[in-house]
């Protein structure tokens, strides 16, 4: 059975909203045979990350990066699930395998440091982005809501 790991930053209301409909989307009754594992992300590991075949993230936008959760998850995991690092020790571009990934980020202001942020990343992790990332400012509304549920989906679908 195919696995999907949501690694997420909820410690909001607003940010728990958007993690439930995006694991609910994952859920829904038009995707069969994936196993949806969600995990926080001060707790979650490199044995998740290896034993899933794609992801959804989950974070806020703070002082303009993704939270430091979110942050401390890709130290903990990086090299440990094949991260490329560049000559200069940075982040730096994989060829090898490319498995399915989504994000959302809510923010109050502006989203756009943290996406990069999280981009940067990811761009040396052996994953493809899949879909668009979804950023929700200020309370989501329903269609904030509805597009988490179709990224958790989209993700799952991916999958079978």
């Amino acid at each position: 059975m195919a696995r999907l790991l949501i690694v997420h930053h909820s410690p909001t209301p607003t940010l728990t909203q958007l993690t439930e409909a995006v694991v609910a989307g994952a859920h829904d009754d038009e995707v069969q045979g994936v196993d949806v594992v969600v995990r926080p992300a001060l707790e979650a590991r490199a044995d998740d990350v290896l034993s899933a075949d794609g992801y959804v993230l989950g974070t806020s936008a703070n002082f303009g990066y993704m939270s430091g959760a979110l942050k401390h998850f890709f130290d903990t995991i990086f090299l440990e699930v094949g991260g490329a690092l560049s000559d200069d020790g940075s982040a730096g571009p994989t060829g090898t395998g490319r498995k399915p990934y989504g994000l959302w980020v809510h923010g109050r202001y502006d989203t756009t440091g943290a996406v990069r942020s999280v981009q940067s990343i990811v761009q040396a992790l052996p994953w493809a982005q899949s879909a668009d990332v979804l950023e929700v400012m200020g309370d989501p509304g329903q269609d904030d809501l509805d597009r988490a549920y179709e990224l958790g989906g989209t993700l799952a679908a991916l999958l079978t």
